[in-house]
């Protein structure tokens, strides 16, 4: 027992007691209010900055409990307790409780990390730590994603950041990559003209930049064209499922071939 508490128990002075335990409690309320406006200024400040909430609300905790702390630790030593070893032994604690939450800690960091420099928001569309989808929320442990089929992810922050990551939606325009094979007998000059029709009669294709189209490779049985034309990024799939679809009817129509795996079974009769 602190030797002060021990000297007020055994006097018959008890106004003094009660006194020092008052002033005491009034050491810890104050703090508590202090850390209450602390954490609200700096929830302001934060707010006009475009902070994101995540990060404003775990600050805020934080701001809370340090000088909440502080302050019981002022109060305690008021009454006459050893705030070192109480100081040696939340640090103690601290360590062991740090020790056993390694990963939480690292997804914590990384979580602070992906809120701060922002590689992505809400709503876009990201591949990272294996996975792709829609961001759906940020947390300060785990980024919530939703996948093309509907399908909840959970992914924890330290897979993201610690790897590369894809973000689909940060620009507002998006090329798409085609390659289509022709027969090495077709007219080069007539696919190309083909080709450039069915680009140019999409009018959600891009003017600028321009389309290429262009002999990319000698392949093995065909000769590869390279279509390559820029959309808006919203109309990305819905333009490269059109185009195949209409280069390929294209083709049809003027004889145009496009080769195919093709194997030959030679059977002998035995007399």
């Amino acid at each position: 027992m602190p030797e002060s508490i021990s000297h007020y128990l055994t006097d018959t002075n008890w106004i003094d007691w009660l006194l020092s335990i008052l002033i005491a409690f009034i050491i810890f309320y104050v703090g508590r209010l202090l850390a209450r406006l602390i954490a609200n200024i700096a929830d302001k400040a934060m707010t006009a900055r475009q902070v994101d909430q995540p990060l404003r609300e775990f600050i805020g905790a934080l701001i809370r409990a340090v000088i909440t702390f502080v302050a019981l630790l002022v109060a305690l030593d008021h009454l006459g307790f050893d705030t070192t070893s109480l100081l040696a032994l939340f640090a103690a604690a601290g360590l062991a409780i740090g020790l056993a939450l390694k990963d939480s800690l690292s997804n914590f960091a990384a979580g602070v990390m992906l809120i701060l420099f922002k590689p992505f928001g809400i709503g876009d569309f990201v591949e990272a730590a294996g996975t792709a989808g829609v961001v759906e929320s940020i947390g300060v442990f785990s980024t919530q994603m939703r996948s093309g089929d509907n399908r909840a992810i959970t992914v924890p922050n330290s897979h993201i950041y610690g790897g590369v990551i894809i973000n689909v939606s940060a620009k507002p325009t998006r090329r798409i990559d085609l390659v289509i094979g022709v027969g090495y007998d077709d007219d080069l000059k007539l696919v190309e003209q083909v080709l450039e029709a069915v680009v140019a009669a999409d009018t959600r294709i891009l003017t600028e930049p321009g389309t290429t189209i262009a002999v990319a490779e000698l392949a093995d049985s065909s000769v590869n064209f390279v279509v390559r034309p820029w959309v808006n990024a919203a109309d990305y799939w819905d333009v490269r499922f059109a185009l195949l679809r209409n280069i390929k009817t294209t083709f049809d129509e003027k004889g145009i071939s496009i080769p195919y795996p093709q194997q030959d079974v030679h059977m002998h009769q035995v007399g």
